[in-house]
């Protein structure tokens, strides 16, 4: 039988008086064990394709999350080499909703998205698979001892329409103004939703704390305002149930903002209206939002709304006469490739690769080369973990691909690779750092099942390991 957590009564007592009717069946799921997602990259497959490969026991599809399956089996997908070579993330299926709710409505080719709090990159890599590896996607974690974990998800992922940063909400909006067509604000929050999953958030909750989350949140929701274009979307995100830190920000936000409005998001299997009516004063607009109950879906607790900032907004920034756009122009002609010697790296693309990487997107950051987005504003003094893909470095005689440039290309992309079966001795083998026998010279790509899953140094009969220590 399955044993009930320890929960604050106090929290029980609230959501009672809240649900009525439902609280039981509420307070039955808290006691049940909670579910796992697999989410397919569909940049490198189609879900249906991983169906037919999966090792592991698919259960139904996620209703809100065409990509996605929930885990049935025992096995630990997170070990398998499948993982490393980026074709799944596992993650909570109810943190699968808010990147699907922000493209819930129509997106034109090429926009630029905002993944405000991104660590550790379940919702960043969600976007970068919605908008096709296309447009701008800027995933930003303010905390420097989480954003190596994001870093490292993006890479494995294989985007090419990602940069990483490591700065403040303020210092975001003062670089960039209202630029972004697509924001998402998963905000930091007291973790109701998760109290079934995280020891930690049932240990630290209190009243107090869900008051203290609710100023945090609105001060970043303000901040986060002024980074959307006229015409643009916000989208509010928590992982708790408590009203003050969801409908009661966003009433607050709103009086604040008129120049935003509540879309209302669609009521998918499972879902349920946001509660404004648990609040005195809340607007009846905010029913428009939606919220996740562990009782009516297989998922734990969540709450979303998107907002839309009205097109006769005043503020003019991010325009074609923006300092934006003005900024991302005098970037585009000032790379820092254009006197750099990239002779060592077209020697290796021409012996190792089957594709074309556009030169004019290449850039050179100390020896390190990288591939950038096909729109990329400048950053200025932010700090940037990743521009973008890096490719390798440019060393004094040669040119030394990096682990994110093989994840990056495609199978047909290179030239030479060996390839095993996931489950063979060697790939075990190689996933441990050690060198393969194979009869094959220069740079090679090593594929499991065909899928890329890093690079290999042929010299005489010996295959030299260069899977990179931190990811074995």
């Amino acid at each position: 039988m399955p044993i009930e957590p320890q929960i604050p009564p106090l929290f029980f007592e609230r959501m009672s008086g809240w649900l009525r009717e439902e609280f039981p069946a509420f307070r039955a799921a808290l006691a049940e064990p909670a579910r796992t997602g697999l989410r397919v990259n569909t940049l490198k497959l189609s879900p249906e394709a991983f169906a037919r490969l999966s090792p592991f026991a698919l259960g139904e599809r996620i209703p809100w999350c065409s990509s996605a399956f929930l885990l049935d089996g025992e096995e630990k997908p997170g070990r398998h080499p499948y993982h490393l070579a980026g074709l799944y993330y596992l993650q909570d299926p109810s943190a699968m909703a808010p990147a699907e709710l922000l493209f819930s409505l129509p997106a034109r080719e090429g926009e630029r998205v905002l993944d405000l709090s991104a660590a550790p990159g379940g919702k960043t890599t969600h976007l970068a698979a919605l908008m096709g590896g296309k447009g701008l996607l800027v995933a930003n974690e303010i905390k420097h001892k989480r954003v190596g974990h994001l870093a490292q998800n993006v890479e494995r992922w294989g985007a090419g329409n990602v940069v990483v940063t490591n700065e403040s909400p303020e210092r975001l909006a003062d670089h960039f103004g209202a630029f972004f067509d697509r924001v998402l604000v998963d905000a930091p929050c007291s973790g109701e939703g998760m109290f079934r999953k995280e020891k930690s958030a049932r240990l630290d909750w209190s009243p107090e704390m869900v008051a203290g989350c609710a100023v945090r949140q609105g001060n970043i929701l303000r901040v986060a305002a002024k980074l959307v274009r006229p015409g643009g979307y916000l989208l509010y995100s928590t992982c708790t149930f408590a009203p003050e830190e969801n409908e009661g920000v966003l009433e607050e936000f709103l009086q604040a903002f008129p120049e935003f409005q509540v879309v209302a998001l669609p009521q998918l299997q499972g879902f349920s209206q946001g509660r404004p009516e648990w609040l005195a004063n809340a607007r009846a607009a905010l029913s428009g939002a939606v919220r996740l109950f562990p009782h009516r879906l297989n998922g734990e607790g969540h709450f979303a709304c998107l907002l839309k900032r009205n097109l006769n907004a005043e503020e003019a920034v991010g325009r074609k006469d923006g300092k934006a756009e003005k900024r991302m122009e005098k970037h585009r002609k000032a790379r820092k490739t254009e006197f750099t010697d990239l002779r060592f790296w077209r020697e290796f693309a021409r012996d190792a690769l089957t594709v074309d990487l556009a030169e004019e997107r290449l850039y050179v950051t100390g020896e390190r080369l990288y591939y950038l987005p096909e729109e990329n504003p400048g950053f200025g003094t932010l700090r940037v973990v990743h521009p973008g893909v890096w490719l390798g470095s440019l060393k004094k005689d040669r040119f030394e691909p990096a682990h994110p440039l093989a994840l990056f290309l495609k199978p047909d992309e290179v030239k030479r690779c060996v390839n095993f079966p996931a489950d063979s001795p060697e790939i075990a083998a190689y996933l441990r750092g050690e060198s393969l026998e194979a009869n094959v010279n220069g740079w090679v790509v090593v594929c499991a099942d065909g899928w890329p899953l890093g690079w290999g140094k042929g010299v005489q009969g010996t295959l030299k390991n260069h899977f990179p220590r931190g990811w074995m």
